[in-house]
């Protein structure tokens, strides 16, 4: 192989492209952290309105990716006041003694044209591994920014979690399956530098 000198300064500035830390800015009018919930009768759509989000990482060297989303337990919202009371409840999801809903990842990774996520899942005093296989796009939004987005549904065992599990209702007519509706959106932007305080 001929050796080039003018390439070695080519490469160095290369690099740190290639491998860029960022953060992930999230576009909150339009993620959404639901779930559809079934009984014998109808569906029962709802969602979590408050949460937080840490995405650091490069979006397309995905090895240092590191995520973690915190829900609000308390925030979950199915557009009827009274059930929400009783979701929040000890027969549910007791969010006196379980206010956050976390995940953690530990791996991701590209599986044709999915991005899979695994991590832990905490919610309800009970840890499982979760896999979640994320469509991502990215385009422009309607401000003409770069935007990503990543969506993905899937079912979750709400009896491996306990939620649930003590209500004389729910064993009669709630399915143990839920469907989450996950649609995550937001921005890529260059990481804060090491000792950057937030604002």
């Amino acid at each position: 192989m001929t050796y080039r000198p003018w390439l070695a300064p080519l490469l160095v500035l290369a690099l740190p492209l290639a491998a860029q830390a960022k953060a992930f800015r999230v576009d909150t009018n339009h993620t959404v952290f639901g779930f559809k919930a079934s009984t014998l009768l109808f569906d029962v759509p709802g969602r979590f309105d408050r949460y937080k989000v840490s995405i650091q990482g490069d979006p397309v060297d995905l090895s240092g990716v590191q995520i973690r989303v915190e829900l609000e337990a308390r925030s979950i919202n199915t557009s009827n006041r009274k059930r929400d009371e009783h979701l929040r409840s000890e027969d549910f999801f007791d969010v006196e003694h379980f206010p956050k809903i976390v995940f953690t990842s530990s791996q991701i990774k590209r599986d044709g044209d999915k991005l899979v996520l695994r991590g832990t899942l905490e919610m309800h005093g009970a840890k499982q591994e979760l896999e979640i296989p994320f469509t991502a796009a990215e385009g422009r939004n309607g401000a003409d920014q770069p935007t990503w987005s990543y969506r993905a549904t899937l079912p979750l065992d709400r009896l491996a979690y306990g939620i649930g599990s003590q209500s004389v209702a729910a064993k009669i007519s709630l399915n143990k399956e839920v469907e989450l509706n996950l649609m995550l959106v937001g921005f890529f932007e260059p990481a804060p530098a090491p000792g950057h305080k937030a604002r």
